[in-house]
């Protein structure tokens, strides 16, 4: 399996859900790395994830829908170099 690194953000109601708590306990879930944060714009929540291709569809597939009180109207992902980093954090 093939790592590759994304970089995603996701648009909505998705700040003040608990979506980044969830997001990280997803990816930590899946075995990804890389970091989630809120974006400066409030229907905005930032992420980078790194792992395997499985994983990493599951992953983004998982951001589409959120946890249960966030409203993802969409999300957008490109690839990006890969950092090789260890673990999933949650930024301010």
């Amino acid at each position: 399996m093939l790592a590759k690194r994304l970089r995603i953000t996701v648009y909505g109601r998705v700040q003040g859900v608990g979506f980044r708590y969830a997001a990280w306990e997803k990816a930590a879930q899946l075995g990804l790395s890389g970091w989630v944060k809120n974006s400066a714009h409030r229907n905005q929540v930032e992420l980078e994830a790194e792992g395997g291709s499985a994983h990493l569809e599951t992953f983004v597939m998982w951001l589409n829908q959120g946890p249960a009180l966030a409203r993802v109207g969409r999300v957008e992902q490109a690839e990006i170099a890969r950092q090789d980093d260890t673990g999933f954090t949650i930024r301010h």
